[in-house]
């Protein structure tokens, strides 16, 4: 692997690799570039959890005439740059892939269906269609209580792979009040849902960076599948265009009619 980045920055096949550094002890996203060839030595594999495809679409965003080299760490990464390039926040002629996905352990084994957290709220391992064994009145303040333990800490949104507005409706005055903590029950986490819908790719990031143990996994899954069920649409397994695209390629805040 180090090798392979090696010889693609001396070629000037790429002009910047994403990856990751042992930095101390510790192993966190770096790019490596062709002036410091030494650094590559501390290439590591991709065995922590960070959306590098997320660093690849801001420095894409400043300099889109870089040819960006990226570990491909889990199989999710690629459905990730799957929707990026969908929704054009990236180039596929721009973005070479170095996979490394078959080093990485990860389980597609269904979770079997365990029961409610303490009292109140939902099970992290609980799946979509096990919810459907209980009845609205009974799931409504479970969901209200999971809500309710937000901070709003936008780490969900910070660390997801496809979350790229440049104006994030989490922030709009007319939608979340600014500055409150904690937000507005349940506002805040049913815009971010519908906002994941047809992007959303499973990978379990914002669950991960959730301070307040909320099962966010649980939800987007269920948005998934609403997605799946009504436009036959898998998130991320293909350059298909998404269902929303009627909406545009360029997220806004403004209200416009739907036959636009």
């Amino acid at each position: 692997m180090q090798a392979q980045v090696t010889r693609w920055l001396k070629d000037g096949k790429i002009d910047i690799f994403i990856g990751y550094k042992n930095f101390d002890g510790h192993i966190i996203p770096h790019c490596f570039t062709s002036d410091k060839l030494d650094e590559i030595k501390d290439l590591q594999s991709g065995q922590e959890h960070y959306a590098l495809e997320k660093v690849a679409t801001k420095i894409a965003a400043g300099y889109p005439d870089l040819t960006i080299g990226l570990l491909l760490a889990r199989k999710c990464n690629q459905q990730a740059l799957n929707v990026l390039y969908v929704w054009n926040q990236l180039d596929p002629e721009r973005i070479e892939i170095l996979d490394d996905s078959n080093n990485t352990t990860e389980s597609d084994a269904k979770v079997e269906e365990l029961p409610f957290k303490e009292e109140k709220g939902l099970s992290k391992t609980l799946l979509p269609a096990d919810l459907e064994e209980h009845s609205q009145a009974e799931l409504f303040p479970r969901w209200m209580y999971e809500f309710s333990k937000c901070i709003k800490c936008y780490g969900c949104r910070n660390i997801c792979p496809v979350c790229f507005c440049k104006e994030c409706s989490l922030e709009h005055k007319e939608l979340i009040g600014p500055g409150m903590l904690p937000p507005e029950v349940p506002i805040f986490h049913l815009v971010r849902a519908t906002h994941m819908a047809g992007r959303c790719i499973d990978c379990g990031l914002c669950e991960e960076a959730c301070p307040a143990d909320i099962p966010l996994r649980l939800l987007y899954r269920k948005v998934g599948e609403i997605v799946s069920d009504l436009f036959a649409y898998e998130t991320g397994d293909s350059l298909e265009q998404s269902p929303f695209s009627v909406l545009g390629d360029k997220v806004v805040l403004e209200p416009k009619p739907i036959n636009e």
